[in-house]
């Protein structure tokens, strides 16, 4: 992926930023002055506001996605110490990350924990026009655009370079994607068996509908007459259920149907994000998956949904003909490795 050409700007050098790379620091410095220069009516920045701004893009992957950004970066231990000190919802939005760290630059506790992202980042980032030998000479050289860098610094603020304010807002969503391309390359190599990766490195408000999974549970309980819910033994109907997450949506980011379940509305509240303890729930969800399978293919073979478990075996028609030790002995082979990596990256196990 190319940067946009300017024929008043030297784009080679700046296609360089993310060279040498060794941590998310750069990445989450730049998506932040980004995000400023596009939303204010101004080109200096205090570095307090740009870490605030690296904060709240980093909070989604860190807290709800439980991502490793790898030994060398204290970013993923200063977020979370972060969120304990002030209290900060993990469901807070970015606006309201960035507002409350914001009111908080006067903490010395805060300041304690977010005052290492100020002692190079902001320096070693200009590397490409300004070969890093020590904060004051780079000061020194960013005060006068030397080989029109991209900012100057001053004290503990950022002065966009003129030259460059124009391009970086013209050309602000290919370079927030360009960023992103390469941070999620960066963070993949750190997280190689985490599914799906791409969808968990920003913030997601809004899910994909589960409509057709709901009809697809629907179907099997008016054949059934009730299911009982695995967690509680409560009988379930068609109105009395919450699609449940059998491992948390958080870890798998999709809505395929062998890992969702009907489940009672309090359970599926208290488990949120946490993983099932597969000795003592698998064999009962195994046992619900089987006959969810077997009905909906009895009732109707061409329903779109049952394509989801090609995912575990080869073959639907077989799948269901299996006995039920074999069925569970797929299930089990699907699960397994996926709790327990889920575990490694901190998913803590639900206690009912």
């Amino acid at each position: 992926m190319n940067f946009p050409f300017d024929k008043h700007l030297d784009i080679r050098i700046f296609s360089r930023i993310y060279d040498n790379t060794s941590a998310t620091y750069k990445f989450y410095w730049f998506l932040s002055v980004l995000d400023l220069l596009a939303s204010n009516n101004r080109r200096k920045f205090s570095f307090w506001e740009i870490i605030a701004g690296m904060v709240a893009e980093a909070w989604y992957p860190i807290h709800f996605f439980k991502l490793s950004f790898g030994r060398s970066d204290s970013l993923y231990d200063r977020v979370l110490r972060l969120q304990q000190e002030l209290q900060i919802p993990l469901s807070a939005s970015k606006a309201e990350i960035r507002q409350r760290i914001l009111n908080e630059r006067n903490n010395k506790r805060v300041i304690q924990l977010l005052n290492v992202f100020t002692l190079n980042v902001p320096y070693r980032f200009l590397s490409p026009w300004i070969p890093f030998q020590n904060t004051q000479q780079v000061i020194n050289d960013s005060i006068r655009f030397h080989n029109n860098c991209l900012y100057s610094i001053s004290g503990d603020t950022i002065v966009i370079n003129p030259l460059w304010e124009v391009y970086l807002i013209e050309n602000y969503a290919v370079l927030r994607d360009y960023t992103y391309w390469g941070l999620t390359n960066f963070v993949q190599r750190r997280n190689p068996n985490v599914p799906n990766l791409p969808a968990k490195m920003q913030e997601t408000r809004q899910r994909e509908s589960m409509a057709k999974q709901r009809r697809f549970w629907n179907t099997v309980i008016e054949h059934s007459g009730s299911l009982n819910c695995i967690y509680t033994g409560k009988l379930l109907g068609v109105s009395d259920y919450d699609l449940d997450h059998f491992v948390p949506w958080s870890f798998v980011t999709h809505n395929l149907i062998w890992n969702l379940l009907p489940a009672d509305p309090s359970v599926n509240s208290s488990k949120s994000n946490a993983l099932p303890p597969l000795e003592t729930y698998l064999r009962e969800f195994s046992t619900l998956q089987k006959n969810g399978l077997q009905t909906v293919y009895r009732t109707n073979p061409s329903n779109q949904l049952l394509e989801d478990y090609l995912m575990l075996y080869h073959s639907v028609p077989e799948l269901i003909t299996l006995p039920d030790s074999e069925f569970e002995v797929v299930l089990r082979n699907t699960f397994s490795p996926m709790v327990q990596i889920a575990e490694n990256m901190g998913f803590q196990y639900w206690k009912y």
